[in-house]
């Protein structure tokens, strides 16, 4: 009976405890995992859970737009998406505190860094890594900055600092030959900071180093997974920090979001994240470790979302090595009906078609090389397309549309056939152009039943020349297509999967755009 009643008292507290403990719904970006082992730590000390959304800023700051389910926005800087409700006249932040600190910068190997003349007292600038870059003697990995937070927050320092007075900046007039020069050693390409962070691991013998959050930086010198230590480069000029503002977006919220700010800027918790993720504490009261570099300068951002468009349409039509983007597209028999329009819809999506704040910068882009290679029982016609005119109504991205409009399902499904056919071209390609960043996007719906199998497929990669074996290949899963070859594909080449089958394939290919 003792302990019928001792049950019943402890499923009472229980119940009690789930109804004082109020959810939050928290959009926020993908380098706030991180923060997922300490939520129980969080919620016992506020009475708050947060459950968490993650997704890229300019993507977040477009849904913010349309999805009232948020309580809270988290992201690794709020500029850009309090430019854009300032143009669009909305006061969807109510309030916006910082949290936790952490600068963007350059991250080399020390025999590297040994071999360029730097050091630890070496003071290094933007121009001069941008002249060792143009000079090919340094080659580093980089998010692309409008898919990812720590790209978009380097490009705005690089701006800054090539233009005729980085304290005070004129982001029209910015040094254009010194930016080309950086971008040509960006030899490695993500969407995403902790992806990129995973790739340096697996290909450091590749690079020379990798831009991306300190924090990022300063976790993979303590991993044990480096072959050697990186050495973190502040340039003189400056930088751009990340200040993680946790953003408040409804009113009524106000009392749970007070607890919450007072509780992750205390002293107890700020000691935390700066031990445990290696950002700087924003409570001065607690003491800054001796891994982190004071002083820094803090460069200005752009005040208008103009001025911050432009940019990052210059990015990517002018400033960084061009593509060659090869889609390699099923079309058999079981892709008929609404899948072939998906496909469709997904490739016209990104002639100029979609105007939100994350389309129109995942449309083809100015100097890029386009190769769509259809298949189905073979390889059917292929269709190449140099982008000029980046207008939605121009002849290029009309032809694209045109194209695209016309393809039809039927016949098997040859994936490996196809995906050779996607590396002779690209062989043919580079012994033209060897500058360009070549990768290729894989989408089927089926598993291989025509031509060469995945083991012959990768026997041939195995013995292909190391340019080829540098080509990424990131498969779409869609429909019924085998999971364990799409991720053996993506594991091979360095490239990753994405599934197209928990959301839509429109918004997959806007996702991939990141990565090319």
């Amino acid at each position: 009976m003792r302990l019928m009643i001792s049950l019943f008292v402890l499923l009472l507290l229980t119940a009690c405890n789930k109804q004082d403990t109020e959810v939050m719904h928290v959009l926020a970006g993908s380098e706030l995992k991180d923060l997922e082992p300490y939520l129980e730590q969080i919620r016992d000390a506020t009475g708050v859970q947060l459950a968490f959304d993650y997704i890229g800023t300019l993507d977040g700051a477009d849904r913010l737009m349309h999805d009232s389910r948020y309580d809270l926005a988290w992201f690794s800087h709020g500029k850009y998406i309090a430019l854009t409700q300032e143009q669009a006249k909305s006061r969807l932040i109510v309030a916006q505190e910082k949290i936790m600190l952490s600068p963007v910068v350059m991250g080399i190997k020390r025999s590297v860094a040994a071999r360029l003349g730097w050091d630890d007292k070496t003071p290094v600038t933007w121009r001069q890594m941008a002249e060792q870059a143009s000079a090919g003697k340094l080659d580093f990995m980089m998010t692309d900055a409008t898919a990812s937070n720590s790209g978009f927050s380097a490009l705005f320092g690089l701006l800054a600092a090539f233009s005729p007075n980085p304290a005070q900046p004129d982001f029209a007039n910015v040094d254009q030959t010194l930016l080309q020069a950086f971008f040509k050693g960006n030899t490695g390409r993500s969407g995403s900071s902790g992806w990129l962070a995973d790739r340096y691991v697996q290909e450091q013998q590749h690079f020379d180093g990798l831009v991306n959050y300190e924090s990022v930086l300063l976790s993979l010198n303590q991993s044990g997974e480096l072959q050697e230590p990186l050495l973190l480069l502040y340039p003189q000029e400056g930088i751009v920090t990340a200040d993680y503002p946790l953003m408040l977006l409804k009113a009524d919220k106000r009392e749970a979001y007070n607890r919450l700010v007072t509780y992750l800027t205390s002293e107890a918790f700020q000691a935390l994240i700066q031990e445990k993720t290696f950002r700087r504490p924003v409570n001065r009261k607690v003491k800054l470790a001796s891994e982190f570099r004071s002083g820094l300068i803090e460069l200005p951002f752009p005040g208008t979302l103009e001025t911050v468009d432009q940019a990052l349409f210059m990015f990517l039509d002018q400033n960084r090595v061009p593509s060659s983007s090869l889609f390699v597209l099923d079309v058999s028999g079981s892709m008929a009906g609404e899948r072939i329009a998906q496909l469709r819809a997904a490739v016209t999506n990104l002639t100029g078609v979609d105007t939100t704040l994350s389309g129109k910068f995942a449309r083809f882009r100015a100097r890029e090389q386009l190769t769509l290679i259809p298949f189905s029982n073979q390889v059917r016609d292929e269709h190449s397309f140099a982008i000029h005119d980046v207008r939605q109504d121009s002849g290029d991205m009309m032809a694209i549309r045109n194209t695209v409009a016309g393809l039809e399902a039927q016949g098997g499904t040859a994936i490996y056939d196809a995906l050779l056919r996607a590396y002779q071209d690209i062989d043919e390609q580079y012994r033209q152009d060897p500058q360009r960043y070549y990768t290729i996007v894989l989408m089927t719906d089926g598993q291989n039943n025509q031509g060469v199998d995945f083991t012959a497929w990768r026997s041939w990669w195995q013995s292909a020349p190391a340019y080829l074996k540098r080509v990424r290949v990131f498969p779409i899963l869609f429909g019924s297509a085998s999971n364990d070859e799409m991720e053996a594909i993506a594991s091979t080449t360095g490239g990753r999967t994405f599934d197209a089958r928990k959301q839509d394939l429109v918004q997959v290919f806007k996702a991939i755009r990141g990565y090319q």
